[in-house]
């Protein structure tokens, strides 16, 4: 295995693990739908939220 082969698995690893990281700590805060604008104020049935989360129930 190369040296550039080596440089190339990590950096996917490390985008990956933060990517995981993100999702981790996101619910941890009680996030509902991590990548929705109105997440924050998203109660995962469509109250305040503008449809695109996946959680909604309505549309």
């Amino acid at each position: 295995m190369k040296i550039v082969d080596i440089i190339i698995i990590a950096v996917i690893l490390v985008i990956l693990g933060g990517a995981i990281f993100f999702l981790h700590r996101a619910k941890k805060k009680g996030i509902k739908c991590v990548g929705c604008p109105d997440s924050s104020t998203c109660s995962g049935n469509c109250g305040n939220c503008s449809g695109s989360c996946g959680n909604c129930t309505e549309k």
